[in-house]
């Protein structure tokens, strides 16, 4: 019996040693390809660097530019995806957390959102311009940031509803015997105590979209000039990657990788100002 013990002992280590070297195995070509990426990135993106991206407009074929207008373009179409889509996102958690929870609207609303986190991007362009673009006939930045939008609403709703979720029921039931409506236990306690995880849902949704190529060809399209109408087409530094890095033009190509670079230290900074802040809001 002894030795049966044994040797099912040393089986098992024999086991979870292969599985833990597989899993290893697995980790190191995931990061390998990252910092591979990661280094052709620097090294190629970090030399295009300079003042006049921010100063000067993307250019012709042989002329000197910048990406200002595309940073521009970017920056309004990010703010007011974020502005529409958020509000909606937080809401609709709200009621998948403290009213509907096993309702069958709710039920239907999470398996929506299941699908919708998972659709890609270019199938929201396509959304975008059939019921937008394609009846206004033009492009334009209010097209591009309510594709935006529909990316934002849910990672929101799913980050709402999970940091709802994880509040004691003790702390509603303790508000509401006290006789706080229920409206005030969500907005004044709920609210209040999962903000920082909210407010990360939100930052993670721009994170998100700030790359995002697919659905602004088909809603925002692009222009070479610095616009702040949202009613015309508007540039936009993904598209402007996208066609700059697959042109003939050693000069294009450069500005592709500078704007690279760009969203990339954007996402980054945005992740590391994440997690100071509330690291030392918990201290």
């Amino acid at each position: 019996m002894q030795n049966y013990i044994t040797a099912r002992f040393k089986q098992r280590k024999r086991m979870n040693k292969m599985m833990m070297s597989l899993a290893m195995l697995a980790v190191l070509f995931g990061l390998f390809w990252l910092f591979w990426i990661i280094a052709t990135l620097v090294t190629k993106g970090i030399p295009a660097l300079s003042i006049n991206l921010f100063l000067e407009k993307t250019p012709g074929p042989g002329e000197q530019g910048g990406l200002l207008n595309a940073i521009i373009g970017s920056s309004q179409m990010l703010i007011v995806a974020i502005l529409i889509g958020s509000p909606i996102g937080i809401l609709a958690g709200t009621y998948l957390a403290e009213y509907g929870k096993f309702s069958k609207l709710a039920c239907i609303t999470r398996f929506l959102n299941d699908i919708l986190l998972s659709a890609p991007s270019i199938v929201i362009g396509l959304f975008i311009y059939s019921i937008y673009v394609a009846q206004v006939n033009h492009f334009s930045g209010w097209a591009g940031a309510f594709a935006l939008a529909v990316i934002v609403i849910p990672i929101v709703v799913r980050t709402t509803e999970n940091m709802l979720l994880l509040i004691p029921n003790n702390l509603r039931e303790a508000a509401i015997a006290l006789g706080c409506p229920r409206w005030k236990v969500i907005t004044m306690i709920c609210y209040k105590a999962v903000k920082s995880g909210i407010l990360t849902g939100v930052l993670l949704a721009v994170a998100r979209i700030a790359g995002e190529t697919a659905p602004l060809l088909f809603t925002a399209l692009s222009n070479q000039f610095v616009s702040f109408n949202m009613n015309e087409p508007m540039a936009n530094l993904p598209v402007v990657i996208y066609q700059y890095a697959a042109s003939p033009f050693k000069d294009w190509n450069e500005l592709a990788w500078a704007g690279a670079t760009l969203i990339t230290l954007f996402v980054l900074g945005l992740n590391i100002f994440t997690r100071l802040y509330f690291s030392n809001k918990r201290k």
